[in-house]
């Protein structure tokens, strides 16, 4: 019971965070997160752009790096998340394996899972609600 716990616990954080910033933003009608003039607004528009342009340029490769490196660096994280995934169920079925490895894969399968789902599943909680 405590893998499972360790597994939904952890997919619903964003939920309840989500929850709390709805009660915040109805007693206080979303005004600290508003801003106050149109000055603001293109201030806050202009550091959410320049924030997106850092991200894409740290997640950029080099100009002159191979095809094959560029493509090996992109599905990495996904390359990894099936070796765990895979490792966690291989783990489950082998007969006579330690139970604190197999508990210890079967929660990082779980972090996997919220790495590659957890994300849609909330946005869909999200607009499901509304």
């Amino acid at each position: 019971m405590p893998a499972l716990l360790s597994l939904i616990i952890p997919a619903l954080i964003p939920t309840f965070a989500d929850a709390v910033r709805g009660i915040v933003n109805k007693f206080t009608n979303g005004a600290g997160a508003k801003p106050a003039n149109v000055d603001e607004s293109i201030k806050l528009m202009d550091a959410e752009t320049r924030k997106m342009q850092a991200l894409a340029a740290l997640d950029a490769p080099a100009a002159n790096i191979s095809k094959w490196v560029a493509n090996l660096r992109a599905s990495c994280r996904y390359v990894i998340a099936i070796i765990v995934v895979v490792a966690a169920v291989a783990s489950v079925y082998v007969p006579g394996n330690n139970l604190e490895e197999t508990d210890l894969l079967v929660n990082l399968a779980g972090s996997v899972w919220s790495f590659l789902f957890g994300e849609r599943m909330h946005i869909g909680i999200s607009r499901g609600k509304k």
